[in-house]
């Protein structure tokens, strides 16, 4: 790769940018990410451009820019909607929290900006006339599909932990592996992960597990970082199910479940988390593993790990809703489904049958013949919700208002009466009409 002529394809604002940049004066060129991805021939998201320019003088050239990083020499540039971080060649100082540099010393060099970054494949530079800068073989990592550190694998970890993470984060979205010395880094110095704050964890977390390949959480498991956010994961991977209904551990299974679902967040989450309530609630009778009841242990446990990594309400909400209602033990009637309907919600209902094909196909072979069960719980929620069969009060022939019309006062007894008559209409429909409703309505209030 080294004798071929690189050519990138840049947006023509950011070949602006580095040229009103040189016709001042300065060195600029395109750099990390966005650099790695068109070698790769991926489309980049983000058009990064790193320069010998100080902000201030970046700011003097252009008319619109965002003050986003002026402390670490970054700033944005802005034409219409159109962003561009602009940052300026630059020496990190210690990195005393194992996170962030104390303070940053700006440069003249190209080379010393570039030894400071994470990975050989992020440690390129390119230049439209000048070509590409690659002073550890980038390239050629690229080629044989390595994540490899830039200089001392032990010194880039110990500056910021979060860069472990970001390796098998890389892998997992690239489907490359770690060099071994990174590796071997990453073993010894796992713990230090703890100095990074859960909103990091989070992000990096979400990034491999929505990737094509999620079962290199594998390898953050082996590699140790799982211990350190997730301990609950670890246990998982040891929790033997000896059933008939499967044939890998409780996080052997868990990984499985994963992979069977397609990269939605809410989805895949709720795939890592489906079980974590086995751990919980495992007995043992005549040599049979029993979970009773860790479908809604799993929603507890999963409500305290989103919370406690800075999940919003509403990813908390229907991931915890997912996980409670993933293995329904129900007759296949069509009050059951309606009421199933109701509790998770008609919205999440494909998500929830997504995630028991997902579930099922993670089990032994012996499991696998009940998948028509879950094939025909979908065609009866199908029918019910085309039907249009009530499953909540919003849909009810009647409200609280007309409750009041016919003097049942307002407070608690009409919220009672209500959710009362609505559980009357998801196990008969043909109740869904204001005559009968009312006429329930008045008997309920004279008991």
């Amino acid at each position: 790769m080294e004798d071929e002529i690189i050519k990138i394809d840049m947006p023509q604002n950011a070949r602006r940018i580095i040229g009103e940049l040189e016709a001042a004066g300065y060195e600029a060129y395109i750099v990390g990410g966005c650099v790695r991805d068109a070698l790769l021939l991926k489309e980049p998201h983000d058009w990064d451009i790193t320069t010998s320019a100080t902000p201030m003088q970046v700011k003097k050239l252009f008319s619109h820019t965002v003050d986003t990083g002026i402390k670490h020499g970054t700033v944005t540039v802005l034409f219409g909607s159109a962003a561009y971080e602009v940052t300026t060649y630059r020496i990190d100082g210690e990195y005393l929290d194992g996170r962030h540099p104390e303070n940053v010393q700006f440069t003249s060099l190209l080379s010393e900006d570039l030894k400071r970054r994470d990975f050989t494949i992020n440690a390129m530079a390119y230049h439209p006339e000048r070509g590409l800068v690659d002073l550890f073989d980038g390239q050629g990592d690229l080629k044989n599909h390595v994540i490899r550190c830039v200089g001392l694998a032990h010194e880039r970890f110990s500056e910021d932990a979060l860069r472990m993470m970001r390796a098998v984060r890389f892998s997992a979205q690239l489907n490359f592996s770690i060099a071994d010395d990174t590796r071997a880094a990453i073993s010894d110095l796992a713990t230090n992960l703890k100095q990074v704050s859960h909103e990091r964890i989070r992000d990096e977390l979400m990034k491999l597990i929505c990737s094509d390949h999620p079962e290199r959480l594998l390898d953050m498991y082996e590699l140790g970082l799982t211990a350190q956010f997730f301990p609950e994961f670890n246990e998982m991977m040891d929790c033997e199910q000896i059933t008939k209904y499967h044939c890998y551990t409780v996080g052997v299974h868990t990984l499985k479940v994963i992979e069977n679902t397609r990269p939605d967040p809410v989805l895949r989450l709720a795939a890592l988390l489906h079980d974590v309530g086995k751990l919980y609630t495992k007995t043992e009778e005549d040599g049979v593993d029993h979970f009773y009841g860790h479908a809604g242990v799993s929603a507890e446990r999963a409500k305290e790990f989103l919370r406690d990594m800075r999940f919003d309400n509403d990813t908390t909400k229907q991931v915890c809703t997912l996980v409670k209602y993933h293995d329904p033990r129900m007759e296949l009637t069509e009050p059951h489904v309606r009421t199933l309907m109701h509790d998770v919600g008609t919205a999440l209902f494909p998500p929830l049958i997504e995630l028991m094909r997902a579930d099922m196909l993670a089990k032994s072979a012996y499991a696998m013949k009940s998948m028509s069960n879950v094939d025909r719980l979908e065609e009866m929620f199908v029918l019910c919700r085309d039907r249009g069969d009530c499953v909540t009060l919003k849909y009810m022939a009647i409200n609280g208002d007309d409750l009041s019309e016919i003097g049942i006062p307002k407070g608690r007894r009409v919220g009672e009466i209500l959710n009362a008559l609505l559980m009357e209409v998801i196990n008969d429909p043909e109740k869904n009409n204001r005559e009968t409703l009312l006429s329930m309505a008045e008997e309920m209030n004279r008991e």
